[in-house]
């Protein structure tokens, strides 16, 4: 019995075709890549077609040259569209197809290509309109072929590399006219080899399991109802009518020879549905088995046919074991992965917390480390601050007994100085008369008198300064061997009531010279720089005594006297050792107050910090030059003459009465006196090195226009390097015969 036209194949049986559009975006790539992976990979024998559509580089007249199933990319196309995607499928080992279509109309082309050349699935990418641009336009290619493609055709739009939109086949594939007649051969072919062994059926449901690697469920029913043979059919087979080509539509319900093997809904993959012809190369049929079957009956080959669906039925129960273990087999390899991934995650934090754990004792060691470098540096500077009070204090104690040991030996000597009693204080002031009240100091009145045929200024300290008469006497005895010829003298005290002996000066004090008090005349300039060097000089033996410097704290011109030669001296030195600090602080507090105004001269950093040095007596001494200079009151004197140097002006702060000021040089020691009037004592120069060669430059320059007489200037070299000798008050000026002199100041 051999098989005739009437057991034709249905369009499912023959392998399916992917076609993919491509252009040059993006989601076409991401297309071709879903389609490999999901569509191509899976399904052995299927057919891959790159399909670009172009619509604008030729005429009109020219689309009707070019076939309906497209034509092959040229070289340019090639390397411009097909060129990646043919690469990357060779790469997955899947052959493809180019073909290029020309149509104005780019969904009409894919539709007409997919109804000719049988296509099972269409993917396409995603456009890249927004909903906005889709809704105000026509439609975009994917909803065209989403609404007009072949039910037998399923349609895949994909977007980032996941399906956006999808329609699934709904019916059987159909053919045209051209592929009727192109696959009627096929067809033939496959019908020839038809056979209804049952071992090789059990075979073919192998290879179709090997070949997807999935669950697949062969519905006996379906197979079952596929080889039931109605009469009619008999009647075809007997007769030996001729295979005819199936046409579109044909195929019926009646339709036989075919099983149907579809995907179980457990399995991933692809959401399509495929039929597989019985009549592969697996199945061969002899021409003896169609006679055999040929000479059955009716009821033969009924029950041949339930034979086979035994036979069937066992095969798909074997097949049905082998693909649950196969379901097994891979649950237990996706457990073993996801067993490994979470081991491998489990490692890598625990490399993490090793290394953050390591980096975190690694920071403590560098602290613990940086602690202790501290600890030893704060260590060293301990043991040094220690070493320094330690030496510190070994050099007070070295002091103290030199200065113990100078008293002690001041105390076993005879006094240097003439003790008064109080009765001959009385006797020669006329008991403190008004007439004989020269002055008001900030310790005390001034009384001149005469004692022992000499002409004194007697101090009287006013009750409660002293500190004792012990101690009274004691610094008596150091202030009375201090002998300087710019110092006034101390000839003489009163222990028990207080009272200091001086010699007197004639043309007293300097404050009351400048401001011409009682008419007298003015100061020569050459006089005046004399008086700036002399009192620098007193200043810096001052300054320079042991074992520790003096510091005079009140130095201005009032405590500066003349002599009836206009020789200056300091006056009032030491008087604060002799007043308590308490006391010492009241009567500043009341010199500042006073119309005077001592405020002026005060140092101003030490009126913020009580720190008292030798570069504090300089403030005032700068204030004392430029009042030497101006003849002006002390207040906000600074300012005046700084103001007045840089206006250009300065010539006319300058006193009027000295009609021939050598400007220049006075300007120098006007700027000389502002450095001294510096807020900060770092700032102010040095007595020694600085402002006294500067003085004693000036001073040289009045003593010679003096001995040249003349009012051309001879300019002496400007300043020394060091302090020069301090000639004795004999050499200087041969007016005094005072056999008391017994200091000098050595270069």
């Amino acid at each position: 019995m051999a098989f005739s036209g009437s057991a034709t194949l249905t369009m499912e049986e023959i392998p399916s075709i992917t076609a993919v559009a491509i252009d040059r975006d993006r989601n076409s790539q991401l297309a071709v890549k879903w389609a490999v992976d999901n569509l191509l990979n899976n399904n052995a024998g299927s057919q891959c077609v790159l399909v670009h559509v172009r619509s604008q580089s030729l005429h009109p007249q020219d689309f009707e040259a070019v076939p309906k199933e497209g034509r092959p990319p040229t070289e340019a196309e090639l390397q411009q569209f097909f060129l990646p995607y043919r690469g990357y499928c060779a790469r997955k080992g899947i052959q493809s197809k180019e073909v290029v279509l020309h149509d104005i109309d780019v969904p009409s082309a894919l539709v007409d290509y997919i109804n000719n050349n049988n296509i099972g699935n269409i993917v396409v990418g995603a456009s890249s309109r927004n909903v906005l641009t889709r809704k105000l336009r026509n439609p975009d290619v994917p909803t065209s072929l989403l609404k007009s493609a072949p039910e037998s055709c399923a349609v895949y739009v994909i977007s980032k590399g996941k399906v956006q939109f999808s329609r699934l086949a709904s019916g059987p594939r159909t053919d045209g006219d051209n592929a009727s007649v192109n696959r009627a051969p096929h067809l033939k072919a496959l019908l020839s080899k038809l056979t209804f062994d049952s071992p090789k059926i059990e075979e073919f449901s192998r290879t179709v399991s090997s070949r997807e690697g999935s669950k697949y469920r062969i519905t006996s029913d379906r197979i079952s109802d596929s080889f039931k043979l109605t009469p009619r059919d008999k009647l075809k087979t007997n007769n030996g009518v001729k295979s005819s080509t199936p046409s579109t539509g044909s195929q019926t319900p009646e339709s036989p020879n075919r099983i149907s093997i579809s995907e179980n809904s457990n399995f991933s993959g692809p959401p399509s549905f495929r039929s597989t012809d019985m009549s592969g190369s697996n199945s061969e049929c002899t021409a003896e088995d169609f006679n055999s079957l040929n000479s059955l009956t009716p009821r033969g080959l009924e029950t041949e046919m339930r034979r086979l669906r035994q036979e069937l039925k066992k095969s798909m129960e074997m097949f049905n074991s082998v693909c649950k273990e196969t379901v097994a087999a891979k649950e237990k390899a996706r457990m073993l992965q996801e067993w490994k991934a979470a081991e491998e995650r489990k490692l890598e934090e625990a490399r993490l917390a090793e290394e953050a754990a390591m980096a975190v004792a690694e920071a403590e060691r560098q602290k613990t480390k940086a602690a202790m470098e501290a600890a030893q540096m704060a260590q060293l500077l301990a043991d040094m601050e220690a070493q320094k009070r330690k030496l510190a204090e070994l050099k007070a104690i070295r002091e103290a007994e030199a200065k113990k040991r100078a008293l002690d030996q001041l105390a076993n000597n005879k006094a240097v100085y003439r003790k008064y009693t109080i009765d001959e204080i009385e006797a020669a002031t006329g008991y403190f008369a008004s007439s004989h009240k020269i002055g008001e100091g900030g310790y005390g009145p001034v009384f001149r008198a005469t004692l022992d045929h000499t002409a004194v200024a007697i101090k009287v300290l006013r009750p409660g300064i002293s500190q004792g008469q012990k101690q009274f006497q004691q610094e008596v005895e150091v202030l009375s061997c201090m002998r300087h010829p710019h110092m006034v003298l101390l000839i003489g005290a009163c222990p028990e009531y207080g009272c200091l002996v001086y010699e007197y000066m004639e043309n007293g004090s300097l404050e009351d010279r400048l401001f011409r008090k009682d008419n007298t005349p003015s100061i020569p300039w050459k006089t005046r720089f004399r008086i700036a060097a002399e009192i620098a000089t007193g200043l810096l033996f001052l300054h320079q005594t042991k074992p520790e410097p003096l510091v005079h704290r009140d130095l201005k011109p009032a405590n500066i006297l003349l002599d009836r030669n206009y020789v200056s001296k300091i006056s009032d030195v030491g008087l604060a050792r002799l007043v308590p600090q308490s006391f010492a602080d009241n009567a500043t507090d009341y010199r500042l107050t006073a119309a005077r105004g001592t405020f002026c001269y005060i140092d101003p950093e030490y009126q913020q910090t009580g720190m008292l040095g030798v570069k504090s007596d300089l403030y005032s001494f700068g204030v004392v030059l430029l009042q030497l200079i101006t003849s002006r009151p002390p207040v906000g004197l600074t300012t005046q003459v700084q103001v007045a140097i840089e206006k250009g002006t300065f010539s006319e702060i300058l006193d009027p009465t000295v009609p021939d000021w050598p400007v220049e040089e006075v300007l120098s020691l006007a700027k000389l006196a502002l450095q001294c009037c510096e807020l900060r004592k770092r700032d102010r120069p040095d007595l020694a090195s600085v402002v006294l060669p500067e003085l004693n430059r000036l001073r040289d320059l009045g003593l010679d226009y003096e001995a040249n007489n003349s009012e051309k200037l001879v300019y002496a070299p400007r300043p020394y390097k060091s302090v020069p000798q301090i000639r004795s008050q004999e050499s200087q000026e041969g007016m005094t015969n005072n056999p008391n002199v017994e200091m000098e100041i050595q270069t």
